[in-house]
């Protein structure tokens, strides 16, 4: 009944695809999920000693969900069954219950079960499975791209530890082209193919951390440089550039992540941004996703863009750009690119200021400059009798108190006092915060003047 049946010792089978063949059958070809599998991971350490847990390995695709639980039923000594989400109901559960009894009855092994696209059951088939999860009697993995908070019940989810795969960075997914490129049984050494650096770092950047998606791209890049002819019988066949994109059908777009086209696009979509022209901003923003920048890189600086340069003059602004960033988090590409997309736009059209940003460094550098000056006594904490009896919190006025909410109170130590660090723009809903900001600092002014005026200043 085992399902995961693998090729040691048998000749694999040239019709399935290379992602097929090329997949990992220990924890050491496991590459970019060593936080999960590695040396001294709670996983590696329960399959050493025969101690799986139920889990939930949660993840986007091609990032080894099943492949983990593929060698997880090579090692472990469970009776081990493999279960699609998509294609079976309650009936096939209920089987697959009967199974497990009959495994613990006559040959005294738990059982195993794989559940892959766990987030398809409804209530009624996760319900199915919680006893026996509970019981003992089945050990859970499930696999999902979907965030199991949301699509697994919580009695379940309560009895399963959630594993959180990531992306495959760009090293994982070079490991894994090369670990291809190289094994002549599994892969596709035993054709002496080479691949040019463009065109290897094209694959990576385009998988966008899918290693399944890099493999089948490889595969048929590679099948379109063998079916050229060759030259002369001494020059190798060689995947390029070319071969990519028209596997592809993308271009392959100048970028260096780490170097100067990086900071160079994401300098321009800031200013595009700065400047109020949503038109740059899109085409920006689409270069740097389609060449595979970090999207949630992208969104970060859309955040701080939104306090830096947009300020108050507009404070929906941080919420749409926050609002985009956790949407990209929950939808991934392509769906996600929208809000990044409509967070730009919003961006650029909103009134700017930057009087956050001016009013912020000063404030910094004034703490700095001033060091530790003492709070005054009339805002000091004062939650004890000793505290009060020597003056901490004597005068405070409680602002809601007084009229319109306001009371012309000093706030900083004595020796900044009158420091101002913020002067909103007329811009946006800032002109409204000038207004307000103008009154209660005349409303200061003409107490400070009467206070002078009774000491006979």
């Amino acid at each position: 009944m085992d399902l995961f049946e693998h090729q040691a010792g048998k000749v694999l089978d040239p019709r399935q695809p290379l992602a097929e063949r090329m997949r990992p059958k220990t924890l050491s070809d496991l590459f970019g999920q060593e936080a999960v599998a590695g040396p001294d991971s709670l996983i590696r350490r329960a399959i050493e000693t025969d101690r799986i847990f139920s889990m939930i390995l949660w993840g986007p695709p091609g990032c080894g969900k099943t492949t983990l639980a593929r060698i997880i039923a090579q090692e472990t000594k469970s009776h081990f069954i493999h279960f699609s989400a998509v294609l079976a109901g309650v009936k096939q559960i209920r089987e697959v219950i009967d199974e497990a009894k009959k495994q613990r009855q006559f040959h005294l092994k738990r059982t195993l079960l794989f559940v892959d696209e766990i987030h398809r059951f409804n209530k009624a088939q996760q319900d199915a499975f919680l006893h026996h999860v509970e019981s003992g009697l089945i050990t859970l993995i499930g696999a999902t791209t979907e965030n199991p908070s949301f699509e697994v019940i919580a009695p379940l989810l309560s009895r399963c530890r959630v594993v959180v795969l990531s992306l495959l960075d760009e090293a994982a997914l070079g490991k894994i082209i090369d670990r291809a490129m190289t094994d002549p049984v599994a892969g596709l050494g035993e054709f002496s193919l080479r691949i040019t650096d463009d065109a290897r770092t094209h694959l990576i950047q385009i998988a966008d951390g899918d290693g399944r998606s890099a493999l089948n791209s490889l595969e048929i890049a590679a099948g379109l440089a063998m079916a050229e002819p060759l030259p002369d019988l001494e020059t190798p066949r060689t995947i390029t550039l070319d071969h990519v994109e028209q596997v592809l059908q993308k271009k392959a777009l100048l970028y260096d992540k780490g170097g100067e086209e990086h900071y160079n696009l994401i300098s321009a979509l800031h200013k595009s941004l700065r400047g109020s022209d949503p038109d740059a901003a899109l085409y920006w923003l689409a270069r740097m996703l389609e060449a595979g920048e970090d999207a949630l890189y992208i969104a970060r600086r859309m955040v701080r863009f939104a306090s830096e340069d947009v300020g108050n003059a507009d404070p929906f602004a941080l919420g749409i750009a926050i609002g985009a960033m956790e949407s990209f988090r929950f939808l991934g590409h392509p769906e996600g690119d929208l809000a990044l997309a409509q967070a730009a736009v919003y961006l650029a059209t909103a009134p700017k200021s930057n009087s956050i940003y001016t009013a912020w460094n000063a404030a910094r550098q004034m703490a700095r400059e001033k060091g530790a000056l003492p709070v005054p006594l009339h805002i000091r904490n004062a939650p004890t009798r000793l505290m009060k009896d020597i003056g901490y919190g004597k005068g405070y006025q409680y602002a809601h108190d007084f009229k319109g909410g306001y009371t012309a109170q000093t706030y900083l130590p004595d020796s900044i006092a009158g420091a101002r660090f913020y002067t909103p723009t007329d811009r946006g809903y800032e002109k409204s915060i000038a207004t307000r900001l103008s009154q209660w600092r005349a409303m200061r002014e003409k107490e400070k003047s009467e206070d002078r005026k009774q000491a006979g200043v």
